[in-house]
């Protein structure tokens, strides 16, 4: 079983950045995403991380500006998010899966944090 705690969220200023941490426990290492949703939006991909950290995958809403890490030491993922703009406003979520390959769907992750919210105001 593996348990995830997001942490990070805030309330910013369009072009402003915030970094967010995702904590694992239990089986750690997996591939891992972030989400995020602005209902009645569904959870959408925004950027994944393979087992390691050798492979990074990113929608292309977020490229250039985002950056997914990880350290696998602190069983810890990261999504530092720059030059925010107010469309980027959502809950967060950390999400993981015990196969390799890093997915878009969100229906292809077997675990889930409880989100942190962004906001981000013009």
């Amino acid at each position: 079983q593996v348990q995830l705690v997001e942490s990070g969220g805030g309330s910013v200023q369009a072009g402003g950045s915030l970094r967010l941490s995702c904590v694992a426990s239990g089986h750690t290492h997996n591939t891992m995403a972030w989400f995020r949703q602005s209902p009645p939006q569904e959870h959408d991909f925004v950027a994944g991380i393979s087992r390691y950290g050798g492979t990074t995958i990113y929608a292309d809403s977020v490229k250039g500006r985002f950056t997914i890490s990880k350290n696998v030491d602190k069983n810890t993922m990261y999504l530092q998010m720059n030059s925010l703009k107010p469309e980027d406003t959502a809950a967060y979520y950390c999400a993981s899966r015990d196969n390799r390959d890093i997915r878009h769907e969100a229906s292809a992750y077997d675990y889930w944090g409880m989100g942190t919210q962004v906001t981000v105001f013009s």
